[in-house]
């Protein structure tokens, strides 16, 4: 039984916090929040203990949730590190690269199970391609969503982008070659908008463009490869499989002519099951630490997103100097 305690208990903190309640094999014995109004409505509604001290909560506990504003990751990461506590955290990472790269070294030092939550991994409409070879070289992605004052601490590079990011680097699998990007920042103090081409050593292009500005809500992800197309729509939880083959179990295929000749294409839609994201990312945590296997999302990925982030918004700082 794994004694688990929650670091922040707002927004995607009550999610949490709803879901550890309904992991077997884990027994959720506090949370920490130092909004004392906050703290007082989630006393009352889950009717578990309050821990004034962040400190006092994690000798309590096997591993942490951490939830809290991304400026708390590193302090609270590292003080679990190095109690020994294994340590589940919400994207992005860290605040900073540096911070990313101190907590690398503690956990490579140390005999921890550490994931990073980063949600659209476990999202059904991209477990859905689990089985479908993805070799994409150019992708388009759009990632827009309405005004909302929460998460504007960060620019929605960190807030948004950060998702696709993650994704494109667990599917591409090269090194990026070169990025260029532009942002706005219209109400917040930060970039709510902006489009960003990331190229890849492999010869691989995608073009991103995220909004927290938009009149309607989007996050689609289009793959492009040889003799096939993907789709897969995280909002809707829709995916789409266009090949040049006549595949068996397609949903439908037909002849199209080309200067080539008639190609034949096949269409399917892969079955997508119902599925609680986060509560799938959190029991895979919990199954790295009982089984000793590593976490799905492990810190070097968290970091390599985050240091992409980090270089889009260089190059965005850079363009607005200019």
């Amino acid at each position: 039984m794994l004694n688990i305690g929650v670091f922040g208990t707002g927004h995607l903190g009550k999610y949490h916090l709803n879901n550890w309640k309904e992991i077997s094999d884990t027994t959720l014995v506090g949370f920490f929040d130092p909004d004392d109004a906050q703290a007082k409505i989630i006393e009352e509604q889950y009717q578990i203990k309050r821990f004034l001290d962040p400190q006092d909560l994690m000798d309590a506990c096997d591993a942490v949730d951490i939830v809290a504003p991304t400026i708390h990751h590193y302090a609270l990461c590292e003080m679990a590190i190095r109690k020994g506590k294994h340590v589940f955290v919400e994207k992005p990472l860290t605040n900073t690269i540096e911070e990313g790269r101190e907590l690398i070294k503690l956990v490579k030092e140390s005999n921890v199970k550490f994931q990073v939550g980063h949600v659209e991994r476990f999202n059904p409409a991209f477990l859905a391609l689990s089985d479908t070879p993805c070799k994409p070289m150019f992708i388009e992605v759009h990632r827009l969503a309405e005004f909302n004052p929460r998460g504007t601490d960060v620019s929605v590079v960190l807030d948004l982008m950060i998702h696709d990011i993650d994704i494109i680097l667990h599917l591409v699998k090269s090194d990026v070659n070169y990025i260029s990007a532009n942002g706005v920042s219209v109400i917040s103090e930060t970039p709510d908008i902006a489009n960003v081409r990331i190229e890849f050593d492999n010869g691989c292009v995608a073009n991103l463009t995220s909004s927290r500005i938009s009149m309607k809500k989007m996050r689609k992800i289009r793959l492009f490869q040889k003799d096939a197309y993907i789709s897969i729509d995280f909002l809707d939880k829709k995916t789409e499989i266009i090949r040049m083959d006549s595949e068996e179990g397609s949903d439908f295929s037909f002849d199209l002519e080309t200067p080539n000749g008639s190609k034949k294409i096949s269409v399917s839609s892969p079955k997508i099951e119902p599925v609680n994201a986060i509560k799938m990312e959190l029991e895979a945590f919990r199954d790295a630490i009982l089984n000793n296997t590593e976490t799905p999302v492990p810190i070097q990925d968290g970091y390599a997103a985050l240091d992409v982030a980090h270089q889009i918004l260089e190059k965005i700082k850079q363009r607005q100097v200019v």
